[in-house]
């Protein structure tokens, strides 16, 4: 082996223990370790003996010298050629189609025609012609595969497109005549030097969103049309967080892996290397932090903290090349045959110039378009949403109200404070609203200053925005004076700082990328410099580009927003005059959203859509409109796969409906399992006995062997003469507990009961139902019981915990302060169903509890307490407010907690 070059896996004696990790994911033997840590050490001694040897590490250096450096430009051969191939110029193909297609879009439009000239002429600087050229054949390819994928069905005649852009390419012309963007740039006003500018250092992003079943279909034929030697998907490396750490580093360590999973639930801190601190403020782990191996779980989280955990797939970005990619990038195999994999991330593909397409499954538009397919299924008509209202007052109504649960993009808690505060009554105002609730924005410091310019124009009729400096009015009045979008950043720079567009978006990208300190300080000399040599003061540069930075948190191109914001529209839309043919999409593209299933199917309820149990005599496999309801689909049934469900459906169709229960297992061949949970929640009641009779008939006749197929029918009692009527056993009903126990395990909903509803007799009074608190007064103490739908940390929020509790009325928002939080940790992080005592806060038409008391809901207690004085003294039963009384027993409570459906998490 030459000196300085060496396989070194641990670097240096004191991090030796961490390739016990490697144990995790290679299986390797405990004994293999101590040779590894010497060998490791060995290595370490002697990179060190060589440090002081002159031209030790010559050859790695000029190894490395010698080696492509991946931020180098490509040269434009690596562009494919445009399918099928023709010998004339990319830029005369690409301007004689976009000026054609502008007459059919734009007739004689001056500004259309300028816009374009501006835009082909940038492409031919940076000889980007053949690049659009690509995006334009993947497109047509994705055309061919919709026509396939909807088939001659009601789909076929959607009027959708097979795809939608998203990102800074909508602010492309070009993209827009091309059809690789629905969004209008000049009716929107977006910003093209985010896109394109004079000073590109890399090829431009275009993402492509499709429907799930598209997408799938269109990357096979990518990898058939340019050959999968020459196509490959982008790696992500996912880095070891908190939670990981604590997982794969207690699992090797032999903890135990239910108090490495309660540690790894309980703990907030995003990095690996706050353990220590994580564990300090968990009562049941202070004591455990000086054991040994809890010791040597926290010492080696701190170590791998940030490290690559495992190579994975990109969600969906894929390069294209003109040559093999193995001649230019490290390829491997990917999980699904045929696909491959390159060993560099998305920006490492950036700054090589590949052509890196992003295909993403975006399960909105999967939703649309099934949502169509019923609406002409069920005799409604054809639906062309490119046409529908998009001023539709009623739809603008429903959005103000914060009656959003379900759509694209504005259905989340904070979406729907915002919706409430700010009223918005068009699309441009749709486009704010899909930007606003993002870090950058909230960092930024322009969320609140938009709010309250919306309310003074709805009150006034005018607004008083503030602008930080005269030079920013122009480029900031669309949001009073706030930075809602990326291309701002860029437009700021230059109106302020005197940057180029290309310098400008140098410094977005260099804020996104979280560049070093010493990076920032470079950017911000120039900045100054320039803001200085417009006359700025410092003072003012100086609160600008923090607000920048804060903005390069996170935040959307106005152009990524404008095409959000119409999918946004459009889901809102059919939800308004097709609610029954949305919530049965809603169901079938699951999971998706802000929200768990039952609390689609509530708030479904709530909307006069009734949600009616599968039957195996009239559910097909997916979920299906039955008039002004939806039905279960079997697929929805725990143990049945989809695949099960459509045999079902099948047999029924060729063999008629199933007759009784034996007439079922005989002809669907399904486990004992799966009939079991069938009977259990419903399916079968069209045979006319009741849960329990059927599951005891089913003992009589069908093995229970729950591992595989049963291979050999003959060994069932099918073939007997059993009994099939009335005449059976006669036994009791199922409760409405037993019912509602039954559908959250084997649903995750239950159409007809809510936990609350049954609980509530047995519950400490008194207490708000969620539905009654915007007639509370403000500042008024509440108490209110509900199941945990989601929960919000998020880093932005100050140490505030925002959760969503539902109880039988409706949903309602909690805030967790700090201290509160602390106190309540494990009750707020850990239980589904919590009392919550607080203040009500009625502020802009939205509505909060301000909580200062969470305890979960308890064990039955004999003479639970029964609250009849003033609600102020609720606080003093802190303790006991969360026991039970009546006939709630501790197994009845301990079967809900367990199927009870796990919350939506967000950081």
């Amino acid at each position: 082996m030459e000196p300085g070059v060496w396989d070194v896996e641990g670097g240096e004696p004191s991090r030796s223990a961490a390739i016990s990790l490697s144990c995790h994911s290679e299986a390797a033997a405990e004994e293999s370790l101590p040779c590894r840590c010497e060998r490791t050490r060995e290595r370490s001694l002697a990179a060190a003996r060589d440090d002081k040897i002159p031209g030790s590490v010559v050859n790695p250096a000029r190894l490395t010298s010698n080696t492509h450096n991946p931020n180098n430009s490509r040269p434009p051969s690596l562009v494919p050629r445009p399918q099928p191939f023709i010998p004339s110029s990319p830029d005369s193909i690409l301007a004689r189609d976009c000026h054609a297609l502008l007459v059919e879009r734009y007739g004689d439009d001056p500004a259309a025609r300028e816009r374009l000239d501006h835009e082909l002429a940038l492409v031919r600087k940076h000889g980007l012609a053949g690049f659009f050229l690509v995006y334009r054949d993947i497109m047509r390819l994705a055309r061919e595969v919709a026509v396939e994928v909807r088939g001659n069905g009601p789909r076929a005649n959607n009027a959708l497109p097979p795809g939608r852009g998203r990102g800074s390419s909508v602010s492309s012309i070009i993209c827009y005549l091309i059809g690789l963007s629905h969004i209008d740039p000049l009716r929107h006003n977006l910003y093209i030097g985010r896109f394109l500018n004079e000073e590109m250092a890399s090829v431009p992003d275009i993402d492509l969103d499709f429907p799930r079943e598209i997408r799938e279909r269109l990357i096979a034929r990518i990898y058939e049309v340019y050959g999968n030697d020459r196509a490959a998907l982008v790696c992500a490396f996912p880095t070891y967080h908190i939670r990981s750490a604590i997982r794969d580093i207690g699992k090797v360590l032999g903890l135990p892996a239910t108090d490495l999973d309660r540690l790894a639930k309980l703990s907030e801190r995003a990095s690996a290397d706050h353990l220590a601190e994580e564990m300090e403020r968990l009562p049941e782990f202070q004591s455990r932090r000086d054991a040994p191996l809890w010791r040597e779980l926290i010492d080696l989280s701190t170590q791998i903290a940030g490290l690559p955990r495992h190579v994975t797939q990109h969600s969906g970005g894929m390069v294209i090349s003109s040559q093999p990619l193995v001649e230019l990038v490290p390829v491997q195999p990917a999980a699904m045959e045929g696909r491959y994999v390159c060993q560099w991330d998305k920006d490492s593909c950036d700054d090589a110039r590949f052509i890196k397409i992003d295909f993403l499954a975006l399960g909105m538009l999967s939703l649309v378009e099934e949502c169509l397919e019923l609406i002409v299924e069920t005799g409604k008509g054809q639906v062309d949403l490119s046409r529908i209202d998009f001023e539709d007052s009623e739809v603008y109504d429903m959005i103000c109200r914060g009656d959003t649960i379900g759509v694209f993009q504005i259905e989340s808690r904070a979406q729907i404070q915002s919706l409430l505060r700010t009223q918005p009554r068009n699309l441009e105002d749709l486009i704010v609203q899909v930007s606003i609730v993002r870090p950058g924005p909230i960092i930024g410091g322009a969320v609140n200053p938009y709010i309250r310019a919306r309310q003074q124009l709805r009150r006034e009729g005018r607004v008083t925005a503030t602008y930080d400096h005269p030079l920013l009015e122009p480029v900031l009045r669309e949001t009073y004076g706030g930075i809602l979008y990326q291309e701002q950043v860029l437009e700021v720079a230059v109106a302020l700082a005197g940057f180029s567009a290309g310098q400008a978006d140098s410094l977005r990208r260099a804020m996104s990328r979280k560049r070093s300190l010493a990076a920032m300080d470079r950017l911000w000399d120039q900045f100054r410099d320039g803001a200085a040599g417009k006359g700025v003061d410092e003072t003012i540069a100086l609160r600008v580009f923090e607000k920048l930075l804060g903005f390069a948190a996170y935040g959307f191109p106005k152009s990524h927003a404008a095409a959000f914001a119409v999918l946004a529209y459009q889901s809102c839309w059919l939800r308004f005059y097709y609610p029954a043919e949305f919530t049965c999409a809603l169901f079938n593209n699951q999971p998706m959203g802000f929200y768990p299933p039952h609390a689609f199917a509530n708030d479904a309820k709530r909307h006069g859509v009734s949600i009616l149990l599968p039957d195996v005599n009239r559910s097909a496999g997916p979920c299906a409109v039955e008039g002004q309801a939806v039905r279960i689909g079997l697929g929805h049934v725990d143990g049945l796969s989809e695949e099960i469900a459509r045999a079902v459906v099948a047999e029924r169709q060729r063999g008629g409906p199933y007759q009784s229960l034996i007439d079922l297992a005989r002809r669907s061949r399904l486990r004992r399992e799966a009939v079991e949970h069938l009977i259990i929640v419903g399916a079968c009641d069209s045979f006319g006995l009741r849960r329990r009779e059927l599951l005891w008939q089913l003992g009589l006749f069908l093995p229970d062997r729950r591992v595989g197929p049963v291979k050999q029918p003959a060994a069932w009692q099918l073939a007997l003469d059993l009994p099939t009527g009335q005449d059976m056993v006669a036994l009791a009903g199922m409760t409405d507990w037993e019912r509602m126990i039954a559908d959250y395990d084997i649903l995750g909903l239950s159409p007809h009961h809510h936990p609350l509803a049954l609980l509530r007799p047995a519950l400490p009074q008194p207490l708000v139902r969620a539905a009654d608190l915007e007639r509370g007064r403000d500042g008024g103490l509440v108490r209110l019981a509900g199941l945990v739908v989601c929960r919000q940390r998020p880093a932005t929020a100050k140490g505030l915990m925002f959760m969503l509790l539902e109880d039988e009325t409706g949903l309602a928002n909690v805030i967790v302060h700090q201290p509160v939080y602390e106190e309540h940790r494990a009750v707020v992080r850990g239980y589904p169903f919590l009392i919550v005592t607080g203040r009500l806060q009625l502020r802009d038409g939205t509505v909060n509890i301000i909580a200062q008391d969470v305890v979960a809901i308890d064990r039955p207690h004999a003479s639970g307490p029964q609250v009849t004085e003033p609600i102020a003294a609720l606080l003093s039963q802190a303790g006991r407010l969360g026991e039970l009384s009546g006939d709630i027993s501790d197994e009845q409570l301990t079967e809900l907690r367990l199927a009870a459906p796990a919350s939506h998490d967000f950081h």
